[in-house]
């Protein structure tokens, strides 16, 4: 048995998510299968993260074993040729020990989140980034996300669905910095309630608009109540950007 760790890249637009669904596709059962089909036999994938329903990766870290003697190199080639043409790709393929794990092993997440902030229809980042026609204040939505670095009780941004043990999380970065008509919103912890990020995203775009202030978005953090939330941000902005590991194996 061999244990390998991947690092996958996919455009989440038409499935149901990461996790494997009985209600849909998903980006774990499109591997998993494409996969099984090199192998030639039934393989399990193990994420960093989980992605909601239309929430896309840069580099998702997973890992798989396969008791079948193949190379890395071509279980990653044989897994992106049974893929196409569906918009999944293994960038990278290596052998790991068989005590590390891609989610438990994980020591840091980041994402990133796109706002296009234009009038103009989105022609190719249709579903891959959040359209907001109105002019939106970059440099007021960063002052005001600094009021949620750090450790507190994220309910307000917690999804009624979340199954993490505590609300409780320590966000330890979270900065908005505008590229042309492009704002990027990255969030790095070591990990995210359920509709942590997009949550936190939705309520510093009101801050931008000018709608909301820090002490608004403080007040809401306070509250540790979903109902304070001012506004929930869709899932087509949303990036896995890189997950973190101690020792030799880093993130990619």
């Amino acid at each position: 048995m061999t244990r390998f760790r991947l690092t996958i890249e996919f455009d989440g637009r038409d499935y149901m998510g990461w996790q494997r669904q009985d209600h849909g596709p998903s980006i774990q059962q499109a591997i998993e299968r494409a996969m099984a089909e090199v192998v030639r036999e039934k393989v399990v994938l193990h994420a960093a993260g989980r992605t909601d329903a239309g929430v896309h990766a840069y580099a998702m870290t997973a890992h798989v074993d396969v008791e079948r003697e193949i190379s890395a190199f071509r279980l990653m080639e044989g897994t992106n040729a049974k893929l196409r043409p569906q918009p999944i790709a293994i960038l990278h393929s290596e052998e790991a020990p068989a005590d590390w794990h891609a989610r438990f092993s994980c020591v840091g997440r980041r994402y990133i989140y796109r706002i296009a902030n234009r009038r103009a229809p989105l022609a190719l980042d249709q579903g891959r980034a959040w359209r907001v026609p109105v002019t939106l204040y970059a440099d007021e939505m960063n002052k005001a996300a600094q009021v949620l670095v750090g450790r507190h009780d994220f309910t307000t941004f917690r999804s009624a669905h979340c199954q993490s043990d505590s609300p409780v999380k320590t966000l330890d970065r979270l900065t908005v910095r505008r590229l042309g008509p492009i704002i990027e919103v990255e969030a790095a912890a070591r990990s995210f309630l359920h509709h942590q990020v997009r949550s936190m995203v939705g309520c510093l775009q009101l801050v931008g608009r000018g709608k909301w202030s820090a002490k608004d978005l403080k007040a809401a953090l306070e509250a540790r109540n979903r109902a304070a939330l001012g506004l929930h941000a869709p899932p087509d902005g949303l990036y896995f950007v890189e997950a973190l590991y101690d020792g030799a194996l880093q993130g990619r």
